[in-house]
């Protein structure tokens, strides 16, 4: 089975998708789109894309951040929500089963600490992969983590 993680962003939006068992790497990018558009016109552009790569790729699971708000910047988080709402709606559509982690879970899962940094867990990743550079940017590495991290817990549970 394929997993497709998705950090949901409006101007980025990363994705990777690997298989389950084997922790391959299939595809990983970045969705982008720019601020100088409206927002409808970036939010359909996240929706086709994410529409393509899950016509192609047939994920069995996607894996997405669950949504965290910082009082301190509210503007921020309803953005994202925007996007991510974009996700879920692909998901819906596309009848692809739809998984939510705290970050501090999916932090925790890939470096064996809750509040790594974007660095440690993008070592972290190319490690797991057995990528020869770090995968770049960080929308792409905190992606493929979230499919990572799902990977290992479903695999905790059938023990």
């Amino acid at each position: 089975m394929r997993i497709l993680g998705i950090d949901p962003g409006l101007e980025t939006t990363g994705y990777g998708i690997i298989e389950n068992k084997s922790f391959k790497l299939v595809e990983a990018g970045i969705i982008k789109t720019q601020p100088s558009t409206p927002i409808q016109t970036r939010l359909k552009k996240i929706f086709d894309a994410l529409t393509e790569i899950i016509e192609e790729h047939k994920p069995g699971v996607l894996v997405l951040e669950k949504i965290y708000s910082h009082y301190k910047h509210p503007a921020t988080a309803i953005l994202m929500g925007h996007a991510r709402a974009v996700v879920c709606l692909a998901c819906g559509i596309h009848k692809v089963r739809l998984i939510n982690y705290p970050s501090t879970k999916i932090k925790k899962v890939i470096t064996g600490n809750g509040h790594a940094s974007k660095r440690q867990v993008q070592r972290m990743v190319q490690d797991i992969l057995k990528l020869k550079n770090p995968p770049e940017p960080v929308d792409v590495s905190d992606a493929l983590a979230m499919a990572i991290s799902y990977c290992y817990m479903e695999r905790k549970r059938d023990i």
